[in-house]
Order: structure tokens, then sequence, then C-alpha cells
């Protein structure tokens, strides 16, 4: 079984039970990757780690290096990619604390360097996308998160907006309309760039808040933080099940 690699979000900078074996800087075609790459390992299980914002979280969403991080990871020879991603929820399922595998994406961010097929190009390349995560590693996430006892939301649809600042209410209003169950800052162009590259890829979604007007009040940083290391703790339940699922 091939190597799976991490991408850690908010609230996940480090894996406290990463057996830490070695880092290893990569420079890519596409600029630096937001970290060097940690490898090591997990209850045995060979992982490779890297925190989409830095190592010391200094990476808002937007100016993310999504095709270098991408990228170096193909380059070391992985394969399978699990995006971890604080995210805020708005179908009436998505309470904070808990844990999401969505199944869908809606695109709602700019700007940003989405493709690899820009330049030196001998033909336009287009991407399926229909089905935006990779089918396997959701039906192992879904077991994993069983076994666990974390009982994940088992679909969903993610709403990635441009950041860093969150989002009104009435945006939350209209990104419910057009059918998103989450919202969060960095599952695009991450999961596009994935199918680009050919890797299988799918995201682990922790609630760290209710979105903009689904709840009483301001949204508090105080209670994102609490509820995500909460989330955190079942993501780190989730992952030694995959992992052991994966070894099989």
């Amino acid at each position: 079984m091939t190597k799976l690699a991490i991408i850690g979000g908010t609230g996940l900078d480090e894996i406290p039970d990463l057996e830490i074996t070695h880092r290893e800087v990569c420079h890519t075609p596409f600029g630096e990757p937001s970290a060097a790459l940690t490898h090591g390992s997990i209850s045995g299980h060979e992982v490779v780690f890297l925190p989409r914002h830095g190592a010391s979280h200094m990476i808002p969403p937007h100016l993310v290096n999504y095709r270098a991080n991408l990228w170096a990871l193909r380059h070391v020879g992985i394969q399978t990619i699990l995006g971890v991603a604080a995210v805020g929820g708005i179908g009436s399922e998505m309470a904070p604390g808990r844990i999401v595998i969505p199944d869908q994406i809606i695109d709602y961010t700019f700007g940003r360097e989405h493709t690899i097929f820009d330049n030196d190009l001998s033909h336009v390349t287009h991407i399926d996308f229909t089905m935006p995560y990779c089918k396997k590693l959701r039906q192992d996430l879904i077991e994993a998160g069983r076994l666990s006892g974390v009982n994940p939301v088992a679909g969903g649809t993610y709403g990635a907006t441009q950041g860093p600042r969150l989002e009104t209410a009435a945006e939350i209003t209209r990104m419910e309309r057009d059918g998103c169950d989450l919202v969060g800052m960095t599952g695009m162009p991450e999961a596009a760039l994935a199918r680009e590259f050919n890797l299988c890829y799918a995201s682990c979604a922790v609630i760290s808040n209710w979105a903009a007007g689904k709840s009483e009040g301001s949204i508090s940083m105080g209670d994102i933080e609490k509820n995500l290391i909460k989330g955190m703790d079942h993501v780190k339940s989730l992952l030694v099940e995959l992992l052991r699922i994966r070894a099989k």
C-alpha cells in the first residue's frame, strides 16, 4: 500500500502522535510549498505530513501555494492525499465539532493559481471533475469513522470561499440556496489540482462553528478553537483506523 499524505489545515499544524523520521525540503516548478514535508509514522504506518498554512500557520488561504504543495507530494511518490480542513456548518446536520466527508464542492474563489495546464501546452487539457473526490478514499474514511466511533457525516457539498475574512449572513444564505452544506476557504483549488496531478484525494472537514447567520450573535474565535480541539481529536482517531484499513 502506498503512503498516505495528510495536508493539515487550521487546528492541525502538527500531529502529536506522529513519530517523525525526517523532514524533506522540496523545490518545485511552481515555487515553494507551504513547508518542508514531514515523513514519519502513526501507529507503525508510514505517512507524510504537510501543514497547508505553513509550520507557523502564517499563510492565509488565498496565498497557499496549492500547486507547489501537490507537486511536492507527488514528487516524493505520494499517490493518495487526505486534506483536513476547518469549516463552518450551514446545513442542519453540520453542528460544530462534527466531522464531514464531503462528496461535492462549489468553487467561489477567484484569482488563485488553479491549474497546472496554463503554460507551454501542446494541447488544451480538460479534467473530468464530475465527482471531485476519490471514491475509494472516501469509502475508507467513512468506514474508519464508523470503526472509530466518530461517525462522520457521509456526504455534503463544500462551498469554497476566498477568505481570509469570514462570510456575511447574506452570502451564507446564497450558498445554502446553491446547495452548500458547509463553507471553507481551502477546498479549492486543492481538490481540482489533485485531479490534474492524477492523485487520489479526499477531504475530511472539521466543523469549527456555525456559518454566519446560523446562530445567535457573532462568530467567536474562542468557540472555534474549542470546537477544533474536539474535532481534531476525532480526526486523530479516524486517522488511526484509516491507516489500519489501508494496510489490509
